[in-house]
């Protein structure tokens, strides 16, 4: 694929704009507090065929999710994915990164197309029952119907649930597909590719410290790590 597609990828200079502003919307997204004092995150996959390369790499990236969060309360994670004909499935919510990566790593990609449709009832279910504040998606296309999945994406924006979307790749429908998702629930859209994993750690690691703690925490995790969560801290000021 050529074009400014193409370039839509973390690692380049030039996307550094993109990176900016994704971290700019995090940092100015307002967090819904759990009564549970933990922050609640879902963490969605696409596991379909064409994500196999870079499934292993996301187990062990998700770990630092975790590990930023450890001294604000720490955080409570549902992994949900979708592959195969029409398989869309959800763990039990786990407060450890042992735990998420064990099941993580019984999921094996199979060829199929995406259900984000469902993976956005799913959440509207889950905060309904008690509050998620945040919601990651990693993938890497968009195969339904742009209208119906966005107006479920809306639904999801009045309940305050915020969609972080990374994504992998350069696939311009999915490109425009995963910007309305994010504009709709008052999330960000950001692009990565197998060779960004440092900078998709930071990335997941800021969203983390975000709902568990909101912008205050976030300021003062960038002042002890740097790095992506230094961008949210310059862009707020």
């Amino acid at each position: 694929m050529s074009g400014e597609q193409g370039k839509k990828t973390l690692p380049n200079e030039q996307n550094a704009d993109q990176v900016s502003a994704f971290l700019s919307q995090v940092a100015n997204t307002p967090a819904v507090r759990s009564a549970s004092g933990r922050g609640r995150l879902l963490f969605v996959m696409d596991a379909t065929a064409s994500r196999e390369p870079s499934w292993d790499q996301a187990c062990h990236l998700q770990a630092e999710m975790f590990h930023a969060t450890d001294g604000l309360g720490g955080l409570e994670v549902q992994l949900v994915f979708f592959r195969g004909f029409g398989e869309c499935k959800s763990s039990p919510w786990v407060a450890s990164s042992h735990e998420l990566v064990k099941r993580m790593t019984k999921v094996r990609c199979l060829g199929g197309r995406t259900q984000i449709r469902k993976i956005l009832r799913h959440a509207i279910r889950e905060t309904d029952n008690r509050p998620v504040n945040a919601l990651v998606f990693v993938g890497d296309a968009f195969e339904e119907d742009i209208d119906n999945v966005c107006d479920i994406a809306g639904e999801l924006g009045v309940r305050g649930v915020p969609a972080f979307v990374f994504q992998e790749g350069n696939d311009p429908i999915a490109t425009r597909a995963f910007r309305q998702i994010a504009k709709l629930t008052g999330g960000a859209h950001c692009g990565f590719d197998l060779a960004s994993a440092q900078q998709l750690k930071g990335l997941l690691s800021a969203v983390a410290v975000f709902a568990a703690g909101g912008r205050v925490a976030l300021q003062d995790y960038s002042g002890k790590k740097g790095g992506a969560a230094r961008l949210i801290s310059d862009q707020m000021k």
